[in-house]
């Protein structure tokens, strides 16, 4: 089977990018499942159940998140009820929603989706050491596919984690950096590996930001109210295919689509 998943897609760029491509990706690649990064979709920074439900109406079955997860106040509830939004297993348990979800892809197969949250500038709750093998074991309960979203700084971490899982998960993916990595490979026990799968949004940016902002914030030191960029939009990510009864990957490659 194949699991497309999509990089941080940022905006409206990001957004627009997704739902014009997504569904000739899914038919050309003949695509099970597709996961994607949505902690950036609002204006580039957060999420609302809007544009949730939009991404989960259009062709999305699993969305992941990040340090971003809560920048929207209207989010809380609605995770704390959604069986496809996973937002990082290592937050407080205080906080709503679930760190590990199950969803059905096209061809019957059950996909576990697991999100968690790096160390470095990430201010988790606690380590993802803490808590994955616990994630990974329920999640085996349920289906041996299993992918892991490791939203990092630290490329250190997601490869770490990657060899760590080797064997136990489909695949390991990184976000949260927004540049993709040529790093796409199958661990030797079946995993498949990916430091960063890039960012679907503006590469005319700083990762997806306004480039004189970032910069001038870079330079001053100053608040600057960031923006979101308008060229060079192209949706990222990486294909993965398994054997649906093992959850071994065989394959994983960088998917990397310009638009319009």
């Amino acid at each position: 089977m194949r699991i497309l998943f999509v990089g941080d897609v940022v905006g409206r760029p990001g957004r627009d990018a997704l739902d014009a491509l997504l569904p000739e990706l899914r038919a050309e690649h003949d695509v099970d499942a597709c996961i994607v990064n949505g902690e950036n979709v609002a204006d580039g920074i957060g999420i609302t159940p809007k544009l949730a439900d939009h991404m989960l109406a259009g062709g999305v079955d699993a969305i992941t998140l990040g340090n971003h997860t809560f920048r929207r106040d209207v989010i809380a509830d609605y995770l704390a009820s959604s069986e496809h939004v996973v937002r990082p297993a290592n937050l407080s348990d205080a906080t709503p929603g679930r760190g590990l979800v199950v969803v059905t892809a096209g061809n019957g197969q059950a996909v576990a989706v697991v999100n968690v949250l790096g160390s470095l500038y990430m201010e988790a709750s606690r380590s993802m050491w803490e808590v994955i093998d616990d994630l990974v074991e329920q999640a085996r309960q349920v289906t041996p596919v299993v992918v892991v979203d490791v939203h990092a700084e630290a490329t250190s971490e997601k490869i770490a984690l990657a060899y760590w899982l080797d064997g136990r998960v489909t695949a390991v993916v990184g976000t949260h950096t927004h540049v993709q990595t040529s790093d796409c490979r199958v661990l030797p026990s079946g995993t498949a590996a990916m430091t960063d799968v890039g960012m679907t949004g503006p590469h005319d940016s700083v990762l997806g930001v306004k480039h004189d902002l970032a910069i001038r914030r870079m330079r001053t030191g100053m608040p600057v109210r960031f923006e979101t960029a308008a060229g060079g939009v192209r949706l990222e990510g990486a294909l993965i295919t398994c054997d649906r009864e093992t959850g071994k990957a065989t394959a994983i490659e960088a998917i990397r689509v310009p638009w319009p």
